[in-house]
């Protein structure tokens, strides 16, 4: 039986992909782990999990840390990076930090089995495959979409998730007033004034962060 470890602090979007990756296998088994400190005690509780998926932006470690930890501790198992950060230099220091594969999270669902399965399979999928194999534009990832620089991306998805200036600081190692100023670059791209019409803006326009 396939065990599965994702590692998501968005316990919506975890659920979402349990649901989706049950129809991989019958008997198939998602285990779910908030931050990088779960997964770990996860991992030394069950010596029989497959596949890890990760998420990037995690309240205590960023996903290109925690995969340099588990290359080092569980060098066996390999990992998928399911992120919003999907731009060319993300998914080159993701994979570089020993990811098996990366997939966008403006996939969909079946393009996240696929990729499990192309892993579990030996395979290296990538943000520009389809189910299919073939390419697709990633027109809806959010440093596209608004025209954004790949650290405002990061910023807009942590704005997104209900971070405060402080916290997306202090988990993209940035100073508070580097923040602000990404801060008022997002407003401007996305038409708005405050953090409030922000988030609306982003809800209406259905982008997936």
């Amino acid at each position: 039986m396939t065990k599965i470890l994702i590692v998501e602090d968005h316990a919506l979007v975890r659920e979402a992909m349990a649901q989706r990756l049950s129809r991989l296998e019958p008997g198939l088994s998602c285990i779910e782990a908030a931050d990088g400190d779960e997964a770990l005690v996860v991992l030394e509780q069950h010596a029989d999990i497959d596949l890890a998926l990760i998420d990037l932006m995690l309240p205590d470690v960023n996903g290109f840390s925690l995969l340099a930890i588990l290359g080092k501790r569980f060098p066996d198992m390999p990992a998928i990076v399911v992120s919003a950060m999907d731009d060319d230099a993300s998914v080159r220091r993701a994979l570089k930090a020993g990811a098996s594969g990366f997939v966008s999270k403006a996939s969909s669902g079946e393009v996240l089995v696929q990729a499990v399965r192309e892993v579990l399979d030996g395979g290296v999928p990538t943000p520009v495959r389809s189910a299919a194999g073939a390419a697709r534009p990633a027109a809806r990832a959010p440093a596209e979409r608004y025209s954004l620089t790949t650290a405002q991306a990061r910023v807009l998805e942590l704005l997104a998730g209900g971070r405060s200036n402080r916290e997306i600081a202090d988990l993209l190692g940035l100073t508070e007033g580097t923040v602000k100023v990404h801060m008022t670059a997002i407003y401007r791209a996305l038409g708005v004034s405050s953090r409030s019409q922000a988030l609306v803006a982003i809800a209406r326009s259905g982008a997936r962060l």
